[in-house]
């Protein structure tokens, strides 16, 4: 039987590696993004009014690293409330055959949830204060997972909403700033183009990944568990240092020349998922460990930068 999806944010970091693997698992995949029946009309979701979708993985959010967060709030409230409205409504009023999948954010857990009982899981994500300089983007998040909740209770829909670590691994975006593809990007500049390293705050904060593959058949083994909130991460946290000591050596780069910027906003300075429950529910599964998917992103960076013209 052929599953008929919709992928809002398709073009995203995130998207263009689950569009690909669902098409290879047959999946008729119809897409959503900023041209294509764009979120912020609900009338553009007319153009597939022939289609009766069994899943829709609703990716899409106006999100970025650093601090665009602290000078584009008001943006990001709005964007994000009226895309997360539109396609919730959209589900509900004409496609509630459908499960949707959501995509949550750890920044959503408060500033001292790793304090808390569990530390960060699943059950502690609404509770508490997010970080000030993520407030914003955190609380439509929030938002959407209780939106989730409040369709299920009054119309019986279902959902799944999932919660990631920071994604890496290849083919990222060269203007992605999460830090780890800026680390590698900066990393490779002092390597190669005898540029400055500097590193945003005291190198001492706490960090954990997931690989981008991970996620994806994280999503798909859990495809048919219904209403359930799960976090997706590797369980292990490091330091940015910690991550700059690896990379630099893949790329043979002295660590000693890094600089650290204390003056820089560096966010929340611990955040490791708790990820008890996904591995209880696919205990089995291979994770990709974080050497080589750090060396894979390196790899896919390198090559990228020596077939273009990048600088």
């Amino acid at each position: 039987m052929t599953h008929t999806v919709l992928v809002t944010g398709a073009t995203g970091y995130l998207g263009k590696h689950l569009v690909p693997r669902l098409r290879d698992l047959g999946f008729d995949v119809h897409i959503s993004n900023t041209t294509q029946a764009n979120l912020l009309e609900i009338e553009n979701l007319n153009v597939f009014d022939d289609q009766k979708f069994d899943y829709i993985f609703h990716l899409a959010a106006l999100a970025k690293a650093g601090d665009y967060c602290l000078t584009h709030s008001g943006e990001q409230w709005e964007v994000n409330q009226i895309i997360n409205s539109n396609i919730l409504k959209y589900w509900c009023k004409h496609q509630p055959q459908a499960k949707i999948i959501c995509m949550g954010t750890s920044c959503s857990y408060a500033v001292d949830a790793h304090l808390m009982d569990d530390g960060l899981c699943e059950n502690n994500y609404l509770l508490g204060e997010p970080e000030e300089g993520l407030y914003t983007y955190a609380m439509t998040k929030r938002m959407l997972l209780v939106g989730l909740k409040a369709y299920q209770k009054q119309y019986g829909l279902k959902w799944s909403y999932f919660i990631p670590s920071t994604l890496y691994g290849p083919n990222f975006d060269i203007n992605d700033t999460h830090f780890i593809f800026d680390l590698i990007k900066k990393i490779y500049a002092g390597k190669y183009h005898n540029a400055k390293v500097e590193l945003w705050g005291d190198g001492f904060q706490r960090r954990e990944l997931v690989y981008i593959d991970d996620a994806v058949d994280a999503m798909i083994k859990l495809l048919n568990v219904d209403n359930k909130i799960f976090n997706i991460g590797s369980g292990q946290d490091y330091s940015i240092r910690d991550f700059a000591q690896k990379l630099c050596y893949i790329f043979e780069y002295e660590h000693d020349k890094i600089s650290y910027d204390i003056s820089k906003y560096v966010g929340v300075r611990e955040k490791r998922l708790n990820v008890e429950k996904v591995k209880k529910y696919i205990p089995n599964m291979d994770w990709t460990s974080l050497d080589d998917g750090i060396k894979k992103a390196v790899e896919y960076y390198v090559k990228e930068k020596s077939t273009s013209n990048w600088r």
